[in-house]
């Protein structure tokens, strides 16, 4: 059996190590968090350079980059909100999807204008895009609601 002496020792050896972890845990989210700006930082200097030749093209992927970029954002706000210790949520990451979506969507729309074609599977990947975008809006919705109560 343990003394008293032994339970102390053992108590402070376990109390240092989940210091160091959670220590080594807030370094590397303040690296990803980093990472993710600079991340941002560099999409949008691509994307301004796309601005050079303005056409229709280079105009859809810049709205596409910009999203892109807004998605980066929201995961950094993820970070940040962790970081700070703050509760996890969820209408973050339903935000990062409805973007998604539509980015998608913008995305199917310019392809299927430019080309020109009449392929179903542009049709069937938009209406399946469209109908996550409805879940996620309702469902964040739902969120907001919940968070007020």
């Amino acid at each position: 059996m343990m003394n008293e002496q032994e339970k102390t020792l053992q108590h402070e050896v376990v109390s240092r190590i989940r210091k160091l972890l959670i220590f080594s845990d807030d370094v590397i989210h303040v690296l990803v968090a980093g990472a993710l700006l600079v991340s941002a930082v560099f999409m949008l200097v691509l994307t301004a350079a796309k601005l050079a030749d303005i056409n229709v093209s280079s105009i859809l992927l810049v709205i596409n980059d910009v999203l892109f970029v807004l998605i980066i954002m929201e995961l950094l706000w993820t970070v940040i909100r962790y970081l700070k210790r703050q509760e996890f949520s969820l209408k973050p990451f339903l935000a990062i999807g409805i973007i998604s979506s539509l980015r998608r969507i913008l995305m199917i729309e310019a392809q299927m204008s430019m080309a020109g074609g009449h392929d179903q599977y542009p049709l069937v990947e938009l209406g399946v895009s469209t109908g996550i975008v409805f879940v996620l809006v309702i469902a964040y919705y739902l969120m907001s609601k919940v968070d007020k109560t």
